[in-house]
């Protein structure tokens, strides 16, 4: 049962990783204001990232 859960774990990371790579390639545009989306999902990643361990570390964690 372990194993299923750690490779369901590194898949969803995989995904997750996969997803989240074409948000942090976007590239300026000419003249107009610059484009922070890239910084935002990399956020967003790093936020979800802690709120997903705390949920493992509170609800699946054996102490």
């Amino acid at each position: 049962m372990k194993n299923l859960w750690v490779r369901t774990s590194v898949l969803a990371a995989t995904a997750l990783l996969v997803e989240t790579l074409p948000v942090l390639a976007n590239a300026p545009e000419g003249g107009g204001p610059p484009d922070y989306s890239g910084i935002t999902g990399l956020y967003y990643v790093l936020i979800g990232g802690v709120l997903a361990y705390g949920v493992y570390d509170t609800f699946f964690k054996k102490s």
